[in-house]
């Protein structure tokens, strides 16, 4: 028994001496600098007030510190933060967490800027800024419409509605009429009215596709913004009117077996409409039958121009068939005297002929001189007589009308046209009572770009 107890003290002894050995080894611990975490805000910035006041609370960590502060700037103070209280709440290890309130209403609207402060042995900060805006007052669209609800294409639609702010009228504001389309995404601004003085505002619309319309507010510095509910206007495609003007047969009268020429144009919404046939018809007097003649296809300005050999006295009118998306069309009907041919008439000639400047830019006047004289007994005077110009572009077969012009009594012929495509023009005269017709040399002309 004893010999257990002396084992013992020896232990403890050596334990005593170890203790004494290590004690003046162990350094002194140094505290560490104090840290801190970034600070959360809730709500989170920025933070909308209206007429009641919001409560929001800022959250940091600090580890090593035996205290910790809040401070608060308000919008324009320079260089002042404010304290506010923080208290200290969970610990999670080494860090512990901190957490300041403050409550803002419309007059605290503005830039904020915080500090936070964590102290011990030494000190630690994080410092950042938020918002605080005042709400918009509400507005809202109600009653929207589009009327009526189908038509035609091209027709006009009425599109109206009240625009309310807190649920009271809202005059005298901007308010945007969009549409979209049927297979389309996005809403395209087509124009905007003011709202009257009950907050109800209407305009007239051009509807020229199925879909949707809608009013739009734009928030401003007043009020925030608002979208109507849709309203759908269903719209039936129809086709365009066409008509065909100036037509014209001549000369007339005419002598039987002299040509006989037509012209005109076809034109839809006061457009050409070209790359189109027409056909030229006649009915004879006395009959009750229009009968088909001849035809030719419309050029880039919608014109025309065909001719035939006259046989007799009658009607004539030209007649386009219609194509996809466009009405058919007549032209009014001319009537043309056919007179049996009057004594041998005498011979002319257009000569000179010359188109000038070639080449020519397109689009700039080309000038065309030529000289028309009839034969008066073996002698070529100058005469006075109406001459058409004809055009035949590059690639194509016939000659085309373009403008008639006089010859001056001593037969000078002078006009000026605009040059489109290259191509080939001449003069025709096409006779009269006393003299026969007659075609001038053509002249090539080049159009540059």
């Amino acid at each position: 028994m004893l010999q257990r107890i002396r084992v013992v003290t020896v232990v403890l002894a050596m334990g005593a001496g170890a203790l004494a050995l290590t004690s003046p080894a162990s350094a002194e611990v140094q505290a560490a600098a104090p840290e801190i975490s970034d600070v959360q805000l809730s709500p989170a910035s920025p933070i909308v007030v209206s007429d009641k006041a919001v409560t929001a609370t800022f959250t940091f960590f600090a580890k090593g510190a035996t205290s910790a502060e809040f401070q608060l700037k308000a919008p324009g103070q320079a260089g002042v933060f404010t304290p506010v209280k923080a208290d200290a709440g969970l610990k999670r290890g080494e860090w512990t967490r901190w957490t300041a309130t403050k409550s803002f209403d419309a007059a605290s609207a503005g830039t904020w800027n915080f500090l936070a402060l964590a102290k011990g042995d030494g000190e630690a900060s994080t410092k950042g800024a938020f918002e605080v805006k005042k709400a918009l007052p509400t507005t809202k669209i109600v009653g929207f419409d589009a009327d009526p609800g189908r038509v035609d294409a091209g027709d006009n639609v009425r599109v109206s509605g009240r625009l309310e702010v807190d649920g009271k009228a809202f005059a005298g504001q901007k308010v945007t009429i969009a549409f979209r389309g049927r297979g389309s995404d996005t809403f395209q601004n087509v124009t905007s009215v003011t709202s009257g003085g009950n907050g109800w505002f209407a305009a007239q619309v051009r509807a020229e596709a199925t879909g949707w319309w809608r009013a739009e507010f734009a928030a401003t510095s007043a009020a925030g913004g608002s979208v109507s509910d849709t309203a759908r206007v269903g719209v039936r495609v129809r086709d365009r009117d066409s008509r065909i003007v100036d037509f014209d047969a001549r000369p007339e009268p005419v002598d039987q077996g002299d040509r006989l020429s037509f012209t005109g144009a076809l034109r839809t919404d006061a457009r050409a409409l070209p790359g189109q046939r027409v056909t030229i018809r006649f009915k004879a007097n006395g009959s009750r039958h229009w009968k088909y003649v001849t035809s030719d296809v419309t050029d880039r300005h919608g014109r025309f121009w065909a001719s035939t050999t006259a046989e007799e006295s009658g009607w004539w009118r030209a007649e386009f068939r219609g194509a996809r998306g466009v009405d058919s069309s007549v032209s009014r009907p001319t009537w043309v005297k056919v007179v049996e041919p009057q004594e041998e008439k005498a011979d002319s000639r257009v000569i000179g002929f010359n188109a000038y400047p070639e080449p020519v830019e397109r689009g700039e006047f080309l000038r065309i001189r030529a000289a028309l004289q009839v034969d008066d007994e073996g002698d070529w005077e100058g005469y006075r007589g109406k001459v058409a110009l004809f055009f035949k572009a590059n690639g194509s077969d016939s000659y085309r009308y373009v403008k008639s012009t006089w010859s001056s009594e001593s037969g000078r012929l002078f006009t000026k046209v605009r040059a489109w495509n290259s191509g080939r023009w001449r003069f025709v005269y096409g006779g009269d009572e006393d003299t026969n017709g007659d075609a001038s040399r053509s002249d090539h002309v080049r159009v540059i770009r």
